[in-house]
């Protein structure tokens, strides 16, 4: 890994995925929880079989990029130079550990959403242009001596309609030695026609204990909290680093602690607590506190329906509704752009309702 100042340096420009003070994943030389993945890719690597397109499917924040860079370096990396192992590790101060973690190999391309020079804010599609210009990497000759051309898309999700039918075209007619690393966190949304081309390998949630190592692991400037802190975070997160990260932050913790608190009062939560959050999650740079008020609603339903398992489904069914109702007002006010403030009000109604039922 990066000192951290060479890796804040270099850091001139926003991309989709940042956390503070963290590394990226094409910075991280280490991955966790995820070994038969990475066995897989270095099985079929030295069978002679790998195949030309995979999707990295699971939740986010769980390494799915981590281990996609992990196979970038691997494959575009002198063979000569390596251990005699069937391992995807390649040293820190490999010659393509830097070249990887700075996208300065020239048989890598990253396709992902990036702050332009000069723009306030990312772009919220990756735009065909942007591909289009990706994918030229493989109108050419690979050089050095690896021989392998990788794409790494992260995230799948973040690709428009003419972008994703681009990618689509070159993994139908691939290159030789060309390798696409498609990363997903809801494969089964992605269009059929390049889920049917693509090796799938989908990753599980991290282990808590997982969780904690991943993030006592990183360097300075990130300032490791305590472990109290550390431990709710782990336990909360769902096994991904990316949202414990962000439980670790004091407005989100205060956030998934006051919704805790009002989902322990159903059916009568206090209302001027209700009112007071609305306000709090409608700012215009509270989307990422929504995110967490909503997680923390879906888990409060989810385990309800776990205790509540040997009622039958007719008990269940007003609280299986309610939950999609929440859902969708979600959807809606995503798409729409609407005010947050009724649909965290709605929220709390039909929870209470479904509760008093």
């Amino acid at each position: 890994m990066r000192p951290s100042s060479a890796r804040d340096a270099a850091r001139t420009e926003a991309e989709a995925g940042d956390l503070a003070h963290i590394p990226r994943p094409r910075e991280q030389t280490r991955l966790l929880g995820h070994a038969a993945a990475e066995a897989a890719f270095a099985s079929a690597l030295a069978a002679g079989r790998l195949h030309h397109a995979w999707l990295i499917g699971g939740p986010v924040g769980i390494g799915k990029a981590t281990l996609a860079y992990r196979v970038a370096r691997r494959l575009v990396a002198d063979p000569r130079s390596l251990p005699a192992s069937e391992s995807l590790d390649v040293p820190e101060d490999h010659p393509a550990a830097r070249q990887v973690a700075a996208l300065s190999h020239p048989n890598l391309v990253a396709l992902r959403r990036v702050q332009a020079p000069g723009a306030k804010t990312l772009p919220t599609r990756i735009s065909v242009d942007a591909a289009r210009e990706a994918l030229a990497l493989f109108g050419s000759t690979a050089g050095g001596e690896g021989g392998w051309r990788v794409c790494i898309v992260d995230s799948a999700e973040d690709l428009n309609a003419n972008s994703a039918n681009a990618l689509l075209k070159m993994i139908e007619e691939p290159p030789p030695r060309a390798i696409f690393l498609i990363v997903s966190h809801a494969p089964g949304r992605l269009l059929p026609t390049i889920r049917s081309r693509c090796r799938a390998l989908s990753l599980r949630a991290l282990a808590a204990s997982d969780v904690r190592t991943v993030i006592e692991s990183f360097p300075p400037p990130f300032a490791q909290p305590d472990a109290a802190a550390l431990g709710r975070a782990a336990a909360l997160c769902e096994g991904s680093v990316a949202r414990a990260v962000a439980l670790l932050d004091p407005a989100t913790a205060a956030v998934e602690a006051e919704v805790s608190a009002l989902l322990a009062g159903l059916p009568e939560p206090d209302g001027r607590r209700v009112l007071k959050l609305a306000e709090t999650l409608a700012g215009r740079d509270a989307e990422g506190l929504l995110a967490t008020a909503l997680d923390t609603i879906q888990r409060h339903v989810a385990a309800e329906l776990d205790r509540r398992q040997g009622e039958g489904p007719a008990r269940l069914l007003g609280l299986v509704e309610a939950a999609e109702r929440i859902a969708s007002s979600t959807r809606e006010a995503a798409i729409y752009n609407l005010d947050r403030r009724p649909l965290v009000l709605a929220a709390f109604r039909e929870l209470a309702a479904a509760a008093r039922a």
